[in-house]
């Protein structure tokens, strides 16, 4: 006779290997502290880069312009100035960075323990009809 606990348990075991297990699969190959580090740090080469671009291009739309204040500016202070830019920028997409991406190890970790929840609980209900 078929059990309808076990089919419903059977059904979220696969909808969970089908849809979530391939995209959470590197969340549970690493801690918690190691996955949001690299993902953060990830995040900081791509804001540093994006970062550059919005430099450059900030510079070369008015090229001339720049060109002729670069002898009147203190140089120290232009670049000081670009540093704390960077800074900021860099800090605020970071911290963006760590909250998303330890939300979405959470969920992942809580939605692996639910999934081996439900393993348990299965090979429990074959066990006691194989007995």
């Amino acid at each position: 006779m078929l059990d309808p606990e076990r089919i419903v348990l059977m059904t979220r075991l696969a909808s969970f290997e089908k849809n979530e297990e391939k995209s959470n699969e590197n969340i549970w190959h690493f801690f918690r502290g190691d996955y949001i580090g690299w993902e953060v740090l990830k995040s900081i080469v791509a804001a540093t880069i994006v970062f550059g671009i919005v430099m450059g291009g900030y510079v070369l739309y008015d090229f001339e312009k720049f060109m002729i204040e670069i002898y009147k500016m203190d140089l120290l202070e232009y670049a000081k100035d670009i540093l704390i830019k960077y800074v900021i920028f860099v800090g605020v997409y970071s911290a963006i960075t760590y909250i998303v991406f330890a939300y979405k190890y959470a969920v992942a970790r809580k939605n692996l323990r639910m999934y081996v929840h439900n393993l348990n609980k299965l090979s429990k209900n074959f066990g006691e009809d194989l007995h």
